[in-house]
């Protein structure tokens, strides 16, 4: 769980903002690709501040593992981040949030 500060008018409140686990099964039996589910939910947490800014993202292996997907997905998942530009990957180096 994170903080998350926001200003309305003059007043700064906080609230914290945590992002459910990904579940497989559910996106598996969703219309959609699971694939499609990962990418969206890996924005949700970049948005909820689990994934900084020029943070770097687990390996694709790393993210296969813990979301329960093949590599496969995770690498397509991680592709379609970049297509969106969430994430920027620098050969051998990894794939990093990218700045708002």
């Amino acid at each position: 769980m994170r903080r998350i500060a926001f200003r309305c008018g003059t007043a700064t409140y906080g609230a914290l903002v945590k992002v459910p686990r990904f579940d497989v099964e559910a996106a598996a039996a969703s219309p959609g690709y699971v694939y499609v589910a990962m990418a969206d939910h890996i924005t949700a947490r970049i948005e909820a501040g689990d994934f900084t800014p020029g943070g770097r993202l687990p390996a694709e292996r790393d993210l296969a593992e813990e979301y329960g997907v093949s590599v496969s997905t995770a690498r397509r998942a991680t592709r379609l981040l970049r297509e969106r530009g969430t994430v920027v990957t620098v050969p051998f180096k990894g794939t990093f949030v990218v700045e708002p």
